[in-house]
């Protein structure tokens, strides 16, 4: 359940959707969640039935389902707030850039110029073998030599995405690329401490050397059982956006790698704040950047402007099928990968021009206050 499909439920029940007079989206009767006498509850089990299929539980089991609304939320941590101001603080990094003339990496101390990238998969509806073949043509191509895949299943509560693909994609993928490249792997919060240790044993043998967000990030003791075990790097923090959060992280040692996200955490200035934490703390900071709009390019001038930068940049390898919003978004392709490397411009703030024609052709909503 989402948290929209959540707040319709909430609606009806409270009679303030106009739309739900009789039936909330998820299937639920509205008269029996308002608890209706004239309702024949013999009658309405299949509705119930139908809502507790739909989230896989008793209807009963309210903790239960509110948190797997939370789950399926778990890229919005209460993060609304801090993506509008990175809306605002990333447009006022380009002006600054723009009034004096530099590209906003030299701004923040850094410099222009080619960084190492990692090819990075979202898709977890993919074979082992084919996304062997996805690697190896990148890395003929495109010289990328280095490449993270998904394993387990988002936010899966210890299940893979299908029986056995852990597994079979850490072993493919092992066999199947050149011995120099560099491989990770994302569990986007599946696995109990135990389960990831077990898997990142599989990973250790199978030579993959970063382990990221093995446990529920919001459990960080259980990710710390994890590093602690493990000879491998354990790597995340790409949802946390408190900066509370972070200071607690790094002063326990939560994870060996810190992956900040610019649009998760308000922008370019708390990164940066945050980037420093990690300095602080002697850590490695390889931020998150998981789709190629501004947050890769935000990602970009940041890495060239750390001390603590790790050795690549995560530059998705998904295409129109998975990202079709991202299509022809800039005018110039600033993307374009040459011997495993993006490149910085040395042109004024983010170096980039919206397409106006994506513009024209976006939905636009505004929220309105009655």
């Amino acid at each position: 359940m989402s948290a929209q499909t959540a707040r319709k439920v909430a609606l009806a029940y409270w009679g303030f959707s106009k739309k739900a007079s009789s039936r909330a989206k998820s299937g639920v009767d509205i008269d029996i969640i308002k608890g209706n006498d004239s309702v024949d509850l013999n009658e309405q089990v299949p509705s119930i039935q139908k809502f507790a299929k739909y989230v896989d539980k008793s209807w009963e089991d309210f903790n239960d389902i509110e948190n797997l609304v939370l789950e399926k939320e778990h890229k919005f941590p209460g993060s609304y707030l801090l993506r509008a101001i990175a809306g605002l603080d990333t447009s006022l990094w380009d002006l600054k850039g723009k009034l004096e003339n530099k590209p906003v990496t030299e701004l923040i101390g850094g410099n222009t110029g080619p960084i190492k990238v990692y090819g990075s998969s979202m898709k977890r509806d993919i074979s082992a073998t084919d996304e062997a073949d996805r690697f190896k043509k990148l890395f003929q191509e495109k010289g990328i030599d280095a490449f993270k895949f998904r394993i387990g299943a988002e936010c899966g509560r210890g299940l893979d995405e299908w029986e056995g693909r852990t597994e079979d994609i850490v072993k493919t993928i092992n066999k199947s690329l050149d011995s120099s490249v560099i491989k990770l792997v994302d569990a986007n919060s599946c696995f109990s401490s135990n389960q990831a240790i077990e898997i990142g044993k599989l990973l250790e043998d199978n030579n993959v050397t970063h382990f990221e967000e093995p446990c529920p990030y919001w459990e960080p003791e259980e990710t710390k059982k994890v590093t602690e075990t493990l000879a491998i790097d354990v790597t995340g923090g790409e949802q946390d956006c408190d900066i509370r959060i972070w200071n607690d992280m790094v002063k326990n040692n939560i994870v060996n790698i810190f992956q900040p996200d610019v649009m998760y955490l308000g922008g370019l200035t708390r990164t940066l704040q945050v980037a420093k934490i990690i300095e602080e703390g002697g850590f490695i900071c390889t931020p998150h950047a998981a789709n190629l709009s501004l947050v890769t390019m935000c990602t970009m001038h940041l890495l060239k402007a750390i001390p603590n930068a790790g050795p690549y940049l995560e530059l998705s390898i998904e295409g129109e099928d998975y990202y079709p919003w991202q299509q022809n978004l800039f005018l110039d392709n600033p993307f374009k990968v040459e011997n495993g490397c993006v490149n910085i411009s040395d042109k004024p703030g983010w170096g980039i021009i919206i397409n106006p024609d994506w513009l024209d052709s976006s939905e636009y909503q505004v929220s309105e206050v009655n």
